[in-house]
């Protein structure tokens, strides 16, 4: 499980990073709100954790930023200060969870796997997007002039693609995040194509857009 720890107390960072590594989590360790924000738009990970008190950019902005432009990555805010108003900040803008600093390293861990379970059940569960709608357990696309069964890597592309409507990725970026590196950005451009051809056989009113080899999901004119 990749992890993003946005901390600019360099000991704490050091410390909470080692303990996590040994909790069996990648980290990848940034320590101002910028480089938090470059790391989510370069990389894929499955939880970020975010201080609140960063410079440059704060945890809020970066969250805001993350959500306006679509990454539901999900977000555990760190702050120092346990007043209501954080919290209520912090989740209104789309944090998943949050924690007041000092916390025990325990906590942060439960809190973290707790947030990931959730996460993978909403995976899992059916999405909907204009007229269309993906079974992600059996892999059934429908939309309300018809209906085929996707391939698992069609599934999880189509998945991505709507969960980030809007949003434009390349081939490369599209490998790392859906599968983790583990293709090649010639297969994920292979698959966008393959699902671009499958929305149209279903008569779906989204598509694969294209912009400067960069793909999205979104409506099209029928």
């Amino acid at each position: 499980m990749k992890i993003l720890y946005a901390e600019d107390e360099r000991q704490l960072s050091v410390a909470v990073t080692e303990i996590l590594k040994m909790e069996g989590f990648d980290v990848t360790p940034v320590y101002n709100g910028k480089e938090a924000l470059d790391a989510l738009k370069n990389d894929y990970f499955d939880a970020a954790v975010l201080d609140i008190m960063m410079p440059v950019m704060d945890g809020i902005e970066v969250l805001r930023e993350m959500r306006r432009s679509g990454d539901h990555t999900a977000v555990l805010m760190l702050t120092a200060k346990a007043s209501l108003d954080d919290r209520i900040t912090g989740l209104g803008e789309g944090a998943d969870d949050y924690l007041a600093k000092p916390f025990a390293m325990k906590e942060l861990v439960a809190r973290l796997r707790s947030m990931l379970r959730r996460q993978n059940d909403y995976r899992y569960s059916v999405l909907k997007y204009s007229n269309i709608e993906l079974d992600s357990n059996t892999c059934e696309l429908k939309s309300d002039k018809g209906s085929l069964r996707l391939n698992n890597t069609e599934a999880e592309l189509l998945t991505f693609l709507i969960r980030n409507s809007g949003e434009y990725f390349t081939a490369e970026q599209i490998n790392q995040r859906v599968w983790n590196g583990k293709e090649s950005p010639e297969k994920a451009e292979l698959y966008v194509f393959y699902l671009k051809n499958k929305l149209r056989q279903i008569h779906s009113e989204v598509g694969v857009l294209i912009s400067a080899d960069r793909y999205s999901l979104g409506e099209v004119a029928t």
